[in-house]
């Protein structure tokens, strides 16, 4: 058994190489010509100019205008901001007076975390600007 574990990490050394070597292109895998078929200058052009064209037009059911994008965001922030003072009011009540409120504090901690994320997920699909 012990003449065989230097022969089994050299193979494992080696075949590890050789992957390596063709993931970098630097050992090129044997291809026939028939298995890649060849691409002509009009292919090219009709697929780059299928991602420049325009998405399909949004109905108006989907559209939604800055004004009401922006009062979303401000009706889910003031919840947001009551939550988080909360939790941390309760955080305080716990580590300065000692108060035994340590389960309320965390449901108030899930909650302020899921309306953050939540939160931050519209702000960055309505208003980052891609």
């Amino acid at each position: 058994m012990c003449g065989l574990m230097p022969r089994t990490l050299i193979e494992f050394m080696l075949t590890g190489f050789m992957v390596s070597l063709l993931m970098t292109g630097q050992v090129k895998a044997q291809q026939t010509d028939e298995s890649q078929p060849a691409l002509d200058a009009t292919s090219e052009s009709q697929v780059i100019s299928a991602f420049r064209t325009d998405g399909p037009e949004v109905s108006d059911i989907v559209k939604i205008d800055e004004q009401r994008k922006h009062l979303v965001m401000f009706a889910m922030g003031v919840p947001l901001l009551i939550l988080i003072f909360t939790t941390a009011g309760l955080g305080v009540a716990m580590g300065i007076y000692g108060k035994d409120v340590y389960l309320a504090h965390m449901i108030f901690a899930g909650l302020s975390l899921t309306l953050a994320l939540a939160h931050a997920i519209v702000g960055v699909v309505w208003f980052y600007p891609f």
